[in-house]
């Protein structure tokens, strides 16, 4: 969501390309070759890196190995642009590869002597490789690597560069060698069929593994995973162990783990079996300014936009912008959330939107961030939060916020969330895995389907944003992997000027409930099953609608309600 209306990505058909295509290594090494890339993994800093404008640092996490990785962030006029000079042999072919996360990345290498190379990838909420090879010229000694991500995009993260081939004489990392057993492994939620588990990072690592009783259950890149397929009812136990190309640590001390008796999930009690969340402004940008009061009944879960960081790490506070609302006091705020609520509805305060900047990366932000949206909680009588960071999130942190802040506020709590869909492409994406793991206290995700371009469906198809098509099969990545059919939305804006594309008539969000719960009204996408728990639709925002008459929850308000 945005205070603001939101610039529509910029997607060419090379990038829709670019979401299918996968990067073909190179052939065969010989024996003698090596990675000629210094501090490869920066576990030094940027030592024997430079970063343009000093668009670079490096960070803990994410990381793809070891302990730490390069954060670059383009701006206006510069595109975090961070190069190394690398000694290379005449007449060689070198692999080039790099594992990235975050925004537009490019690699490549120039001074080849003969074709230059690069490669990149659009937003990529996990960590992705990259990979090319070069040639180097009869006179060549040297190249200049460099990786960069796009003038005023997101910030892009690099790990476990590599320029392998012949020793150029440069010299190169320690060989790695095996690394140590992880320490502080922890489960961190369970459902019906599944347990989520995070622990400690290892220096030098680049993989785990996680064993059920024993088996091989999950090999991952990051210090998180889920478990699936599990039975109900059921104690397993697991353990988890480092990895790298020296070889695989000893297994971690175990943790036994007790999966839910019922399937399903969901937090919050008291809403309808199908219902509308609508997003209220706590600003003015041109849209119809409103009162809770004004807002119609027609919605079922209202989320106040938008709580605002402070300078704690992690903790957030809401303040009502009565000046923008026309002398809309406290007072008269808390006095309609209370008389929503005698209504059946539910009021919930939202975090993050497009300028959000609430940070959660480690144990001592999670707790603030508990605290501080508890104490909203009392302070004005909210039933929960909404979670709308759009910079990326830490699953491992958030899923501990989370069940804090669960622990205080009990099973009544409301939860929603509302990704992007580049962040719920993939369960491993950390969106969708904080979704997983907190399933059993999760009330809906509402993924917003605009502002996006072209995506993946469940069947591995490109569909474009703005058609029947679009929502209904990228729903379906949700419902195939692991979430329950009553915790998933459809998020749409309420008029076109509510976004910056991806704006659907409320005619087709009805025809698009209408495919996954009764399978009629599909395009060419049909679901191989009804969802008929599916919880219904969401919108941005009430204001929105206002402006355009309500014509957005009149019309989509009565069909999700009238849902069997």
């Amino acid at each position: 969501m945005s205070p603001h209306i939101r610039s529509a990505r910029l997607w060419s058909a090379a990038v829709t390309a670019a979401l299918a295509l996968t990067f073909a290594g190179t052939g065969q090494a010989s024996a003698a070759d090596v990675n000629n890339v210094r501090n490869a993994g920066f576990e030094s800093g940027l030592a024997n890196w430079t970063c343009s404008a000093n668009s670079g640092t490096t960070v803990g996490s994410p990381v793809h190995g070891g302990t730490a990785a390069l954060k670059a962030t383009p701006a206006g006029q510069d595109n975090a642009r961070c190069t190394q000079t690398v000694a290379v042999k005449p007449n060689s072919t070198y692999s080039l590869s790099a594992w990235v996360q975050g925004g537009y990345a490019y690699l490549g290498v120039t001074g080849t002597g003969t074709t230059d190379v690069s490669t990149w990838t659009p937003d990529s909420p996990t960590w992705k490789q990259l990979t090319t090879s070069f040639t180097t010229g009869s006179a060549t000694t040297s190249v200049t690597l460099y990786l960069n991500g796009w003038y005023g995009q997101a910030a892009y993260y690099a790990d476990d560069v590599q320029v392998y081939g012949p020793d150029g004489g440069g010299g190169t990392d320690p060989a790695p060698t095996v690394p140590a057993a992880p320490a502080g492994l922890a489960v961190t939620g369970t459902t019906s069929s599944s347990v989520s588990l995070s622990w400690n990072g290892v220096s030098g690592a680049t993989a785990y593994t996680v064993y059920r009783d024993g088996a091989k259950a999950a090999t991952v890149t990051g210090t998180s995973a889920t478990v699936s397929g599990l039975a109900a009812s059921t104690a397993y136990s697991f353990q988890v162990t480092a990895s790298n190309a020296a070889g695989e640590s000893a297994r971690s001390a175990a943790v036994t783990a007790t999966t839910a008796a019922t399937g399903g999930g969901g937090g919050g009690t008291g809403l309808p079996k199908h219902a509308v969340t609508g997003y209220w402004q706590n600003f003015n940008n041109g849209a119809t300014v409103q009162k809770l009061s004004d807002v119609p009944s027609a919605y079922d879960v209202i989320a106040v936009a938008f709580a605002d960081a402070t300078t704690t790490p992690g903790a957030v506070s809401f303040t009502l912008d009565s000046a923008g609302l026309g002398g809309y006091t406290v007072d008269q705020f808390k006095a309609d959330i209370r008389a929503k609520q005698a209504a059946g509805k539910k009021v919930i305060v939202s975090v993050g939107g497009q300028n959000g900047t609430v940070s959660i990366n480690d144990s001592a932000s999670a707790t603030n961030f508990a605290n501080s949206v508890y104490a909203l909680m009392q302070t004005y009588g909210f039933d929960g939060v909404d979670i709308d960071l759009e910079n990326g999130l830490n699953a491992t942190y958030m899923t501990q916020a989370l069940r804090a802040l669960a622990a205080k506020a009990g099973p009544s709590l409301i939860l929603t969330m509302a990704p992007q869909t580049i962040d719920m492409q993939s369960p491993s994406a950390g969106y969708f895995q904080t979704a997983l793991n907190v399933k059993d206290i999760l009330t809906v995700v509402n993924m917003q389907y605009y502002n996006s371009g072209s995506m993946l469906g469940c069947d591995g198809k490109v569909y474009s944003q703005g058609t029947v098509d679009f929502l209904t099969a990228l729903a379906c990545i949700q419902l195939q992997n692991g979430l329950a059919p009553s915790q998933v939305g459809l998020g749409l804006p309420a008029s076109t000027r509510a976004a910056g594309g991806g704006y659907v008539a409320p005619s087709v969000v009805n025809a698009a409930l209408d495919c996954l719960t009764k399978l009629t009204d599909c395009g060419t996408f049909k679901p191989s099953k009804t969802y008929p728990d599916l919880r219904g639709a969401m919108t941005w925002s009430t204001n929105w609608d206002a402006t355009a008459g309500n014509a957005w929850s009149t019309t989509v308000g009565a069909h999700v309600h009238a849902l069997p």
